[in-house]
């Protein structure tokens, strides 16, 4: 446990210079080697560094864009983490406030830890928003044991564009109050274990078309527009006290006076909208600040985190350029521009570190979620087409089962196209077909993952037999299937083994599916 100073003291303790250091939350990576990790302990222990926000890898998505650098698995992170949590403490004057993305859980960033239902799999159970409560719950008692003080979530983005190629799953869905109570409810099952959130990513990054890790989406629509469904979550969540909002990379000229700037580096849209009109006066972090929507515009060292703190921004997240953004904000701020912030952020870390420290065991943590995940499995599942009636006839018919899934990274497409083959020649003369699908991934890039053969083969099979469709995964893949000819299609979201047990007590007729689709397919 690491204690901190008031703010009243803490004021007049720290100069300038270390002030604006606590202002800056660079990115600290599980897997870096030790030369990395002393240069990231030197970079604290010179600049007074207020916080880190935690990545699985310098290959892990939130720095390989692209994807072409291999991600290597590494059973122990979590203890490895834990490890470079105390060794990144102990080299700060002041205690660290350590962040990190868990939407779903540490499993987003962290090997062999629980993994919980994804946003949109919340979002279809209809009526028991207590689970929700429990699972913000369990991935704060998941944060404490790491010693982790902040989970830069939940999503607010009402992804209403089924083309949004890094939302979609991440969203509660496309409806402003149903994407409201859930994250409300995950917001406070967090609260009460004394976990920070952060709402994001601010002002709307639901109706984009473009991933902002790669370029900058434009969102064209009107302020009213605007007012009526993007920011009606914020607005909401800011109401009932939320901890601090994430800005998205994202340009809205309708919030900025016609301007194209990111909203990450506005000040009409940050200082404007969110300060004044949203009325939010708790701490403003950035999107990471390495993200390409605004890092390949502003090439000079320094340049860019000075932007963001002048917009608006207390924290800076995954700063690349601290030493020169320092520099920069130290030039060019005015003494009240930084105390705002300092005070703000400050009052962040007294709060956060009143944590109480998790003594129970990975093993309790991982029985707890797979608890968890049950009941959420059974009620999620979806009839999208189709009835309970129409697959009791169907199970009284001899069918073959073809399970669709890959069962490895290195599979080669010769070895899949194979497959396929294998499986037409098993299924010629068969009538009845149940289909368990998984997608290859979860992202909708490359057609999800899918070879074009793969989806010819499947929708080859459901036009020319009575199908039965599970499927395990993003249920925005299934715009690529047609599903409109099956004889049922059943939504279970997850390839979680509670939730592939679920399917089967339902394809059973032993349990109901009851959970709605929350979002539009097609």
């Amino acid at each position: 446990m690491y204690n901190i100073i008031r703010l009243d003291k803490a004021k007049n303790q720290l100069n300038l210079f270390e002030k604006i250091g606590q202002l800056f939350m660079p990115a600290a990576f599980i897997n870096d080697t030790e030369e990395e990790i002393v240069q990231l302990e030197n970079l604290i222990k010179n600049h007074t560094i207020g916080g880190l926000c935690f990545f699985h890898s310098r290959a892990s998505a939130a720095t390989n864009f692209e994807g072409k650098k291999k991600v290597v698995y590494n059973k122990d992170s979590f203890a490895t983490l834990k490890k470079l949590i105390l060794r990144y403490q102990s080299a700060a004057k002041y205690p660290l406030l350590i962040a990190i993305d868990a939407e779903w859980g540490l499993a987003m960033r962290i090997e062999n830890t629980p993994q919980y239902p994804y946003a949109i799999t919340l979002g279809a159970i209809a009526y028991n928003n207590e689970l929700i409560y429990e699972v913000g719950k369990n991935i704060a008692i998941d944060c404490k044991r790491a010693g982790i003080h902040w989970n830069l979530s939940p999503v607010v983005d009402i992804n209403n564009n089924p083309n949004n190629p890094v939302i979609g799953y991440r969203s509660f869905g496309e409806n402003k109050d149903l994407v409201t109570e859930k994250a409300l409810a995950y917001v406070k099952g967090t609260q009460s274990e004394g976990i920070l959130t952060s709402i994001k990513h601010f002002p709307g990054h639901g109706d984009t078309a473009t991933d902002s890790h790669l370029g900058i989406p434009i969102i064209s629509k009107s302020k009213k527009e605007l007012i009526e469904n993007e920011l009606y979550p914020f607005q909401k969540l800011i109401d009932e006290g939320v901890d601090s909002v994430m800005v998205g990379h994202l340009s809205v000229p309708a919030l900025a006076n016609g301007k194209r700037t990111p909203s990450s580096i506005s000040k009409e849209i940050i200082k404007g909208t969110l300060r004044k009109e949203l009325d939010f006066d708790g701490v403003v972090i950035s999107d990471a600040l390495n993200m390409h929507a605004v890092s390949k515009d502003y090439p000079i060292p320094g340049e860019l985190e000075w932007l963001a703190f002048d917009a608006g921004n207390d924290i800076l997240c995954f700063a690349e350029h601290v030493e020169e953004g320092i520099c920069a904000i130290q030039k060019n701020a005015t003494a009240l521009q930084i105390e705002k912030s300092f005070e703000r952020v400050w009052k962040l870390k007294e709060k956060a570190f009143k944590n109480i420290a998790v003594l129970d065991s990975q093993e309790i943590a991982f029985e707890n979620a797979k608890k968890l995940n049950k009941k959420i499995a059974e009620l999620s599942l979806t009839m999208y087409t189709g009835s309970a009636e129409a697959i009791s006839e169907f199970r009284k018919e001899n069918y073959c089962t073809l399970t669709l899934k890959r069962y490895g990274s290195d599979q080669s497409e010769k070895e899949i196209k194979n497959t396929l083959k294998l499986m037409g020649s098993e299924i010629q003369d068969e009538n009845h077909i149940l289909i368990l699908l998984t997608p290859p991934q979860i992202k909708p890039t490359h057609n999800f993952g899918f070879l074009q053969e793969e989806l010819d083969f499947i929708n080859k099979t459901i036009g020319s037999k009575k199908v039965v469709l599970y499927h395990f995964g993003n249920p925005y893949a299934l715009q690529k299937i047609k599903i409109e000819n099956t004889t049922a299609t059943i939504i279970a979201y997850q390839n979680f083994k509670e939730f592939q047990d679920v399917a089967t007590l339902h394809f059973q007729g032993e349990l109901k599916a009851i959970g709605k689709l929350p979002i539009s397919i097609f």
